[in-house]
């Protein structure tokens, strides 16, 4: 079944069980307690769960699909890893799944995979561990069209760590529950800890009667997904493409929007820049044009200058 299986299924299938395996490695470093802190910029720390979880997601996706562009957050890896933290196998589950025409004749020269082995490090070094996801994106040249959302220290109802959330366009979504936000309420979830003025301009534009600042691209879409926000703002050019490519591709495969705070969807193909210059706007309602449009022109116009 595998064997025979589109590409974009065996990726989707591999990516499901690498992440998993990410974060076990996420939790181990965590529980031995030297986080082995780097500094690489102004609120960027990097950890040895950074470099570790990259390690074992890279190695095992470059063995399976050795013509797939791979393209991680911590630069280049070190592809020699243990065989525990080499993953082999793919979701049984997934692969029954049937592929969405679309992707059903893309070719391994076709992809790149966008990976941030943990999104929400600061909040990872701070304790706020909820934060934290695992994120694997999938492009098909331009297009963020898959993605894995995993997050290694939601507890399930039986008390097991770890939950694996994944969207393919055309195909939807699994591995949560998708809810609505409450209606007669506008809540807006957006950086802890990336704030300026241009972004506190956008802010106040709209009539927000909560606003969620928490950490990380993976963990805001999550309040989307989940009902607990209606959108997700971030007005300022911080992330990167590995940042909002999974995300991007779950929310959009569950019938929202993930744009440039102009509108636009991002590239995803292996020679754009990696900073998004243009900010982030995400929504689940069909008024995104209209969120677009709330926001001042002057800040719009700004933003990336």
């Amino acid at each position: 079944m595998a064997s025979t299986a589109p590409v974009i299924m065996r990726i989707m299938a591999s990516s499901i069980q690498t992440a998993k395996r990410a974060g076990g490695i996420i939790r181990d470093v965590l529980k031995q307690g030297d986080l082995g802190i780097v500094d690489k910029g102004k609120n960027d720390p990097q950890t040895e769960a950074d470099r570790s979880a990259q390690r074992c997601i890279i190695a095992s996706l470059t063995k399976k699909f050795p013509g797939v562009k791979i393209i991680g957050e911590e630069g280049g890896s070190d592809l020699n890893v243990c065989d525990d933290w080499l993953v082999e196998d793919l979701d049984e589950e997934f692969l029954q799944k049937s592929c969405p025409a679309e992707w059903r004749d893309a070719k391994p020269e076709d992809f790149v995979i966008w990976v941030d082995p943990l999104d929400g490090t600061a909040e990872y070094t701070q304790g706020y561990v909820e934060h934290v996801t695992v994120l694997i994106g999938i492009a098909v040249k331009d297009a963020a069209v898959g993605g894995i959302i995993h997050q290694p220290f939601y507890q399930q109802p039986d008390g097991e760590l770890g939950r694996t959330i994944w969207g393919l366009k055309g195909l939807g979504t699994g591995g949560f529950t998708h809810s609505l936000a409450p209606p007669g309420e506008f809540i807006i979830t957006t950086t802890r800890s990336h704030s300026n003025a241009l972004h506190q301009q956008a802010l106040n534009a709209f009539p927000a009667t909560k606003i969620l600042k928490v950490g990380g691209a993976g963990f805001k879409v999550l309040q989307l997904l989940e009902g607990k926000a209606h959108a997700y703002l971030f007005a300022t050019p911080g992330c990167k493409k590995w940042d909002t490519c999974a995300p991007e591709a779950v929310l959009e495969a569950q019938g929202g929007f993930l744009t440039d705070i102009n509108g636009k969807n991002y590239s995803y193909n292996a020679d754009v820049e990696h900073v998004n210059r243009q900010g982030v706007l995400a929504s689940v309602g069909e008024n995104h044009s209209e969120l677009v449009y709330k926001i001042p022109r002057k800040v719009r116009e700004a933003v990336g200058v």
